[in-house]
């Protein structure tokens, strides 16, 4: 089976564009005392998540910041019982539906930028008549302008896969003791890993690299057919 990279479709000429932002995130980390890894993990969005009966939740309202490796690890252990069990909680995750305002034009899929992937809801529902399942999008709370707006979902992806790192330096292959993280270059040309996964969805982000949105050859073949606009898809290598 083939696997695909999904990215925006700039021919196509849509001018949508989203000024909308999760109601709430992970702050990043300060420095790390044993390897100096810092900041935070984009591509990482549960917006399905509802924090709302989180008692703490206003520690997360306020992402940009940055707290100790022990802060956010008591983060997390607040946020786990809320998040399904596949997600992965790290430094910079972001949680809730994108809250602000949206204007232009959209197609049937929409990418605010790279790792951020948004459906029409009748898009959606073809999909699924077409036997695509295991898609889920979430409604957000956007206020578009103009006359008959788009009515786009936020889409939450597992987590699956990995990339093969065997041109990756083993020094950098490492965990940190110290704060768990183990971060390296994308590795040069990216190969999916395909061991690395068990039966996936039809539509992931890769779980090492999240801002690798990932379709699967049948899920590419499906928004040719119908024909959906907004996004083209660029084959992964894979081995």
């Amino acid at each position: 089976m083939k696997f695909y990279v999904v990215e925006e479709d700039r021919s196509a000429g849509f001018t949508g564009n989203l000024r909308a932002l999760p109601p709430w995130g992970f702050p990043g980390v300060t420095p790390c005392d044993a390897c100096g890894a810092a900041g935070g993990w984009a591509g990482l969005q549960y917006p399905c998540v509802d924090l709302s009966g989180l008692q703490e939740r206003e520690a997360l309202e306020n992402p940009g910041r940055q707290v100790s490796v022990e802060e956010f690890s008591r983060l997390r252990d607040l946020v786990r019982p809320f998040v399904p069990s596949w997600a992965r909680l790290e430094p910079g995750a972001d949680f809730g539906p994108p809250t602000g305002t949206g204007s232009g034009t959209f197609g049937d899929l929409f990418m605010q930028n790279p790792w951020s992937l948004y459906i029409r809801r009748e898009a959606l529902e073809r999909l699924q008549d077409a036997g695509i399942h295991g898609l889920s999008g979430c409604p957000m709370n956007v206020r578009f302008r103009g006359k008959n707006p788009s009515e786009l979902l936020a889409m939450q992806l597992e987590l699956h896969g990995r990339l093969h790192i065997g041109g990756v330096p083993p020094e950098m292959r490492r965990v940190c003791p110290n704060c768990g993280m183990q971060r390296h270059e994308l590795p040069q040309p990216p190969i999916l890993e395909v061991h690395s996964m068990h039966e996936p969805p039809e539509l992931f982000r890769l779980h090492d690299w999240p801002t690798f949105i990932v379709a699967s050859e049948r899920m590419a073949d499906s928004v040719r057919r119908l024909p959906l606009t907004g996004v083209r898809f660029n084959e992964l290598a894979a081995r």
